[in-house]
């Protein structure tokens, strides 16, 4: 994955009135946090933050957060932890962002994505994505944003596990083999269609019949 780097700020001002000011001055709330550090209340600037999520689909985003203080500069590698934002409005509340360590392996979840189209869709079956995300454990240099899953050889009734997937180098999963990623589930026939078989089978027996009689 690419590097991905974002500026921030140290800063002293806490509670609802500081954090709305920064908003006012279009920036956010943010924290610095992990299992050796202690936290440290940052600021960042939107559009900054704008341009690191621009630059990826990821639901993974790491990057090198380069924190501002009175002592001077400090870059450290952070996980995009959270992201508050308004559900319905463009405004962003409050980022998260944890430090990892690059030489260990972490747990992830990447979204696992469908491509190609199956064999029995052309039967009239329907592809039902059942597993969406795996949990890997990978090292951070490692994470991919997504893992492709080719479902073209699946035919009526026909299932993909967590087995057949074909993962990255450098990435392993813990999963259960047999849990199903992808199914194609054969057409379900209406109450009114069976009927409609029936009548049509009846009517040809019935014709049938009737010709026999004819001839005889």
């Amino acid at each position: 994955m690419a590097q991905l780097t974002l500026k921030a700020r140290a800063r002293e001002g806490r509670g609802k009135s500081a954090a709305r000011k920064l908003r006012q001055n279009n920036q956010i709330p943010a924290v610095f946090y992990g299992p050796h550090v202690q936290p440290l209340a940052l600021s960042v600037d939107i559009p900054d933050l704008q341009k690191v999520l621009r630059q990826t689909s990821s639901e993974n985003i790491i990057l090198e957060l380069q924190i501002q203080t009175d002592s001077g500069m400090d870059s450290r590698t952070v996980i995009l932890k959270e992201l508050q934002v308004d559900p319905v409005r463009p405004i962003y509340y409050h980022a998260d962002f944890y430090e990892i360590p690059m030489d260990k392996e972490l747990s992830f979840q990447i979204p696992l994505h469908l491509v190609n189209t199956p064999l029995g869709a052309g039967k009239g079956g329907i592809l039902e994505h059942v597993l969406r995300d795996l949990t890997v454990f990978c090292l951070p240099t490692r994470l991919v944003e997504r893992i492709d899953v080719d479902v073209s050889g699946l035919d009526l009734g026909g299932s993909l596990h967590v087995r057949d997937i074909q993962l990255p180098e450098g990435i392993r999963t813990t999963q259960h083999e047999n849990q199903t990623v992808a199914l194609v589930a054969a057409p379900v026939v209406t109450e009114t269609k069976a009927e409609e078989g029936v009548e049509e089978e009846g009517e040809a027996a019935e014709a049938e019949g009737a010709a026999e009689e004819k001839s005889a």
